[in-house]
């Protein structure tokens, strides 16, 4: 075999095997294929495998098979108080028809991004517009993301595109609405401690009230239960004097008078005028005795105490 015959062997090898390099592709489980025919779909292959195709005729674009998450971030929507809200959300989307997808999209992956996400945010506003703040926070949240979902998938089918779930992630008070939120709990928590401030007023007031009332009575009660003891110490007192004076007149009458004496002069510096020849000093010198049967000399009379 001379060498023109071996030069055109290998040229052929060589052709064999760049067209059979140009009639295969391999399709793996993240992706599907589309194959155009000069521009056109020829067929949609949604299995991995090895397939062939035309040389230069037919070409391939890979589509992504798995579930994509598109965020939509710092979203503002109103409420139905129209008060402004800044929501983050996110979607779970899959592309489920590549025909209808090359065909509306052009297959391009972030025109899809931005139209499903124009779409988001139409449906979020329209979803909060409905409703206060408060029920985004509450159970009606799931209720509130599976209408965002629904409203996106009737846009997403149209572009062969399909919504597996919608997410809303965080609600956030805009700085405005925040600040106007946060005086008015500010206002009512003031209110709220005002009110319990003038109870507890209230409360120490009739408090104090029954107190002193309380002790009022006990007061009142406990002078007159000694006011009945002096009268009845008194009295006591007037018997055993009585009963004294009757077994011996002349020893109480020296008894009385030594009582007035320690309390006339048992004081210091006290100084008393008296004649000597004063019954005040009657036991004091020579003077005798009544006889007995002679009336008792007056009993000089004890200063007076001072009320206890």
């Amino acid at each position: 075999m001379n060498s023109t015959t071996k030069t055109i062997l290998a040229a052929a090898a060589i052709g064999a095997a760049l067209l059979f390099y140009l009639s295969y592709f391999v399709v793996d489980q993240k992706h599907k294929a589309l194959v155009l025919r000069f521009g056109d779909i020829d067929r949609v292959v949604e299995e991995p495998g090895l397939y062939f195709k035309v040389p230069f005729a037919d070409t391939v674009t890979l589509i992504d098979n798995r579930i994509m998450i598109w965020e939509n971030n710092k979203r503002p929507v109103q409420d139905v108080a129209s008060q402004v809200y800044i929501v983050d959300a996110f979607t779970l989307a899959r592309i489920k028809d590549a025909r209808r997808f090359r065909e509306t999209l052009g297959a391009d992956m972030q025109q899809a991004e931005q139209r499903v996400g124009a779409r988001l945010d139409a449906a979020l506003r329209q979803t909060y517009g409905r409703r206060s703040f408060d029920a985004a926070l509450s159970s009606d949240r799931a209720a509130m993301m599976r209408e965002i979902r629904d409203q996106l998938r009737e846009e997403a089918d149209g572009l062969g595109i399909e919504i597996v779930d919608v997410r809303v992630r965080r609600t956030d008070l805009s700085d405005n609405v925040l600040e106007q939120t946060y005086e008015r709990m500010k206002s009512e928590r003031n209110a709220l401690a005002q009110d319990i401030r003038s109870q507890g007023e209230s409360t120490k007031t009739r408090m104090n009230a029954e107190t002193d009332r309380t002790v009022t009575e006990k007061l009142a009660q406990a002078k007159k239960e000694a006011e009945i003891l002096r009268g009845q110490g008194d009295a006591e007192r007037n018997k055993v004097f009585a009963e004294a004076f009757e077994q011996d007149p002349e020893f109480f009458a020296f008894y009385r008078s030594m009582q007035a004496y320690r309390k006339a002069l048992g004081g210091d510096g006290t100084t008393m005028v008296l004649s000597p020849n004063s019954e005040f000093f009657r036991y004091f010198g020579d003077r005798q005795p009544a006889a007995p049967g002679a009336p008792a000399a007056p009993v000089p009379a004890a200063p007076a105490q001072p009320a206890q």
